[in-house]
């Protein structure tokens, strides 16, 4: 078992290859990226990338404070669903209203990897397998979609 600052020195150290691995990439539209923290520039919808010790995650959140708006994003993402899918060369989970880890309710379309942990380096091979063509699959997507909720270049 590790400390907690154990534990955070972990994640940050994969964190940080995981964007050193990245930084030669280049979006859809041909530019350097923060693939950690993606900004899909359109309010309450987030690229999540997340990982502890049983698990990875990456997902479209959608985290309007207002739900019955979150759903009308949820559904209008729906209309999108096939272009996604086809992006990513697989199926993604739908969660409308789900609860995330600060008890806001979020709605997400997300894929799970496990048994994995960031804690372990053996792992982060697959980790890093798992989570770049996902967010490179995304921003693809996104580059497509991202107008219809309400982007502006």
């Amino acid at each position: 078992m590790y400390s907690k600052e154990q534990a955070s020195q972990l994640k940050q150290a994969f964190w940080t290859a995981f964007g050193q691995y990245m930084t030669p990439v280049l979006s859809a539209d041909g530019l350097k990226t923060n693939w950690i923290n993606y900004k899909t520039g359109a309010k309450h919808i987030y690229f999540r990338m997340q990982a502890d010790n049983r698990s990875a995650t990456i997902s479209i959140d959608l985290a309007h404070p207002d739900v019955e708006l979150q759903e009308l994003y949820f559904d209008q993402l729906l209309t999108y669903k096939s272009i996604l899918h086809a992006s990513l060369n697989e199926e993604w989970q739908w969660q409308l209203h789900d609860t995330d880890e600060y008890g806001k309710t979020i709605s997400r379309v997300y894929a799970t990897l496990s048994p994995v942990s960031i804690y372990q380096k053996e792992d982060w091979p697959r980790l890093i397998s798992f989570f770049k063509p996902r967010i490179i699959a995304l921003d693809e997507f996104w580059t497509d979609v991202k107008y219809a909720f309400g982007v502006s270049i």
